[in-house]
């Protein structure tokens, strides 16, 4: 299956230059898809927390034709930034042919960390967004903030947007960039409570360790998705919102021992049983999603190795087309 000797290197402009946001929202969507129709084995993943920040390995089989196994290590350090002026979020993804095992790309994980989280809420939206969505919270104002608007107009036609963050400089930088960018009203606001119940759809992508959403804040008809908590230490929900509404996983395994899920699970409010659908199943057409306006309908992100592996699919294949990248043996 490879096209010369060698194992392809990519780096982050590389992705940036080959891999578009509507071309992941596709490629995500698909490999929901083949998981939903039970062609695609649940995904894994492995955490070691570290001082002031942690490491995960998720890993995943894409029963593509032809088929990869992707690999991903990411350092989630949250004060790197302002300590050592360097990027909180750091790793790689290695690309394997799934046939014979041979090691077909090393690529810069992060572009790809954040357009296919943000695709994996462009998905759910489509499902279990009101069609006629309007208003959004965004909290959390940084690189992932920026990318789950930007899904989120490729689904929805949104005319204003509140956006939230502890620093509030960042929520301002986020406002003057995408308002003229995306064409939208957006309001910066100090506490997710003045927005929160008056939007259609709120998203969460920080990295907070109590929950900021409270189930008195969230009106009916709320499409909520949780981004942010990838570990269990992590938490942005009240867990109480995970007892009487529609929730939908993008792993349900996965939500259960890290997401927000984990606490409402580690509670005794709910159990996995409780657990709607992941989001696989509604994407193969085998439950639908929202069912009723007034309802409330959560998707629990933990970001999942079979998004990673279907991005990395189409960045390894269109770098072979393009010849981008260098080459290396080992």
């Amino acid at each position: 299956m490879t096209t010369s000797p060698g194992t392809l290197l990519l780096t982050r402009p590389d992705i940036s230059a080959l891999l578009t946001l509507d071309e992941c929202i596709a490629a995500v969507e698909d490999a929901f898809r083949h998981h939903g129709e039970g062609r695609s084995p649940a995904p894994k993943v492995l955490g070691m927390p570290a001082r002031d920040g942690g490491f995960h390995i998720k890993a995943a089989l894409l029963s593509s034709s032809p088929p990869y196994f992707a690999a991903k290590l990411n350092g989630n350090f949250f004060y790197n930034a302002q300590r050592f002026a360097m990027p909180n979020i750091q790793g790689l993804i290695v690309l394997c042919d799934a046939t014979n095992g041979y090691p077909l790309a090393v690529m810069h994980s992060i572009e790809i960390t954040i357009l296919r989280t943000g695709a994996a809420t462009a998905v759910a939206a489509k499902h279990l967004a009101r069609p006629d969505s309007r208003v959004a919270t965004i909290c959390g104002c940084g690189n992932q903030g920026r990318i789950q608007l930007r899904a989120l107009c490729t689904v929805l036609a949104l005319e204003h947007v509140y956006a939230f963050d502890v620093d509030e400089a960042k929520a301002r930088r986020f406002a003057d960039e995408l308002s003229r960018e995306l064409e939208l009203a957006i309001e910066v606001v100090g506490q997710p409570a003045s927005a929160v119940p008056k939007s259609d759809v709120c998203v969460t992508c920080t990295p907070a360790k109590r929950y900021f959403i409270h189930k008195e804040h969230v009106a009916p008809g709320t499409f909520l998705a949780a981004v942010g908590a990838d570990n269990e230490r992590k938490q942005e929900l009240d867990p109480q919102l995970f007892v009487f509404n529609k929730v939908v996983t993008d792993v349900l395994d996965q939500c259960a021992e890290i997401g927000d899920l984990h606490h409402a699970i580690a509670q005794g409010l709910v159990q996995p049983s409780n657990v709607y659908a992941e989001l696989g199943e509604l994407v193969a057409g085998r439950k639908p999603g929202r069912t009723a306006r007034e309802e409330i309908t959560i998707f629990d992100s933990t970001g999942t190795a079979l998004q990673d592996a279907a991005a990395a699919a189409v960045v390894y294949e269109r770098a072979v087309q393009q010849e981008r990248g260098s080459r290396f043996c080992f």
